[in-house]
């Protein structure tokens, strides 16, 4: 069992969490609350939710499966972040800010895969 806490890319992953919590989500249209919004919360999350349950697991192959899995949900925030934007209900600071990190975390969830199936 793996302590998630200790992996980079579980904290890096919860503060773009914290950082869409923040930043996006009090400033979406009230329109938008059970559509974007609750698709950008809901895959926000997932990505360091899926990390912790793949920590959880006792076999390389089943946590790599969850990274994949964290790695979808990075690709599903990426895009629905620059639906947003280009909707214009966020600004282009936001959304420059917000992709960086989410490149970030996906850079990372990549590496990491990469790495744990070389060693398979």
């Amino acid at each position: 069992m793996r302590d998630y806490k200790k992996l980079d890319v579980w904290k890096k992953a919860h503060l773009l969490t914290k950082q869409v919590y923040a930043n996006i989500l009090p400033i979406m249209p009230r329109e938008e609350q059970f559509a974007l919004t609750n698709q950008l919360r809901r895959s926000t999350y997932s990505i360091p939710l899926n990390i912790v349950e793949g920590c959880g697991k006792n076999t390389g192959k089943d946590f790599t499966h969850y990274l994949d899995n964290a790695l979808g949900s990075a690709h599903e925030v990426e895009y629905t972040v620059y639906l947003i934007y280009d909707l214009g209900f966020i600004p282009t600071e936001i959304y420059d800010k917000t992709n960086t990190s989410i490149n970030e975390v996906k850079a990372m969830l990549i590496g990491f895969i990469k790495f744990l199936r070389s060693d398979n």
